[in-house]
């Protein structure tokens, strides 16, 4: 089947429209017309890597995704042509390790499979994104998206969403629990609406004062302003579990002192290399942790868990011919909270 894809040939080259080949029907796979594609700084990432340090070209990004059903493969019982589903950075996994077993796929002993730049497990080829009107995917990575929500706001949650959403699961976090979230961002926001709903009394950290009362709409109970070295001092020893969602590297003691005893800090916005002196964790005995995507019983469990509670990403929705225009706002930070790319015109019929 060919379809139209937002391509990259190679490093700097802007993107552009092209038909590319989706594979045809394995016995579970599911054909997906895309409709909405959340645009990441994964993205933005493997745009800007050259081939020498990692990168795969051409490249098609995308891997936040919403649709609808167009065909399912024999094997498939779990969705129909027509079904609403979501689908995330993962599109399949070696399905035996203990990981895999357990419901978190995440974390594969042999590596997932990803939405791009990943290595089909059945025919080696290059996987190839979800910025194009069709994606053909394995169906136990497919999920049903819960109906009554925007669906373009929907997309982020499958991959923001989920990040943040394993480790407030992990660390049950409920009424009572004292929760901090570091950044207001794409991650940040969406932490602070699923904390709020799951009944935690939420702190979230700031460097910008003027993200003070979106932050409060979103629905912290508290804001501090961690450049401000008296309010770090007030919140010393305050929080039970810290979500700390920047992306870039900064120092992670300050977040590590306003824990209580026995608290957790999750790093999930930056996955380089830290350093911590271990006199930070000793006292009051914390845990320095960290989470990345998620694994298919947390992924259909936070779907239903946002249904329930209405719970979107906040978003702007440019068309597909603007995706550079996004990133390069992205790259500097100008966007709140989430871009999602309107891909519905890709595949539509040209006038003649």
């Amino acid at each position: 089947m060919l379809t139209t894809a937002l391509v990259s040939d190679a490093l700097r080259d802007p993107l552009h429209p092209t038909q590319i080949r989706r594979r045809d029907l394995r016995p579970d796979d599911v054909d997906v017309r895309v409709t909405f594609c959340g645009v990441c700084h994964s993205d933005l990432h493997a745009l800007a890597t050259p081939a020498d340090h990692g990168g795969t070209f051409p490249v098609v990004p995308g891997h936040e995704f919403v649709g609808e059903v167009v065909a399912v493969g024999v094997a498939v019982t779990d969705f129909r042509p027509g079904d609403p589903v979501a689908v995330g950075n993962i599109v399949d996994s070696c399905g035996t390790c203990t990981m895999c077993r357990r419901g978190q796929e995440n974390f594969c002993a042999e590596f997932p499979t990803l939405t791009y730049a990943g290595r089909d497990r059945v025919d080696g080829s290059v996987t190839a994104g979800a910025w194009a009107g069709r994606y053909v995917v394995r169906d136990r990575f497919v999920y049903h998206r819960p109906a009554g929500l925007d669906p373009a706001a929907v997309a982020p949650l499958m991959c923001a969403g989920i990040t943040v959403w394993e480790p407030l699961r992990s660390a049950g976090v409920g009424a009572g629990t004292r929760l901090g979230v570091v950044g207001i961002g794409g991650l940040g926001h969406l932490a602070v609406r699923l904390g709020r709903a799951l009944g935690a009394d939420v702190t979230a950290f700031t460097t910008t004062p003027a993200k003070a009362a979106d932050a409060e709409r979103l629905g912290a109970d508290h804001v501090v302003v961690s450049t401000d070295p008296a309010a770090m001092q007030a919140a010393r020893g305050s929080l039970d579990v810290v979500l700390d969602t920047v992306a870039v590297e900064h120092d992670l003691a300050p977040y590590l002192g306003v824990l209580d005893l026995d608290g957790t800090l999750f790093s999930i916005g930056y996955l380089g290399p830290v350093t911590i002196s271990t006199t930070d964790l000793l006292i009051g005995r914390k845990r320095l942790a960290s989470a990345g995507s998620g694994g298919h019983r947390w992924t259909q469990d936070l779907l239903d868990f946002c249904g329930e509670h209405g719970i979107v990403a906040d978003v702007e929705v440019p068309p597909a011919t603007q995706a550079d225009t996004a990133l390069a706002r992205l790259a500097r930070g100008d966007v709140r909270y989430r871009f999602v790319l309107d891909v519905r015109d890709l595949d539509a019929p040209q006038p003649a």
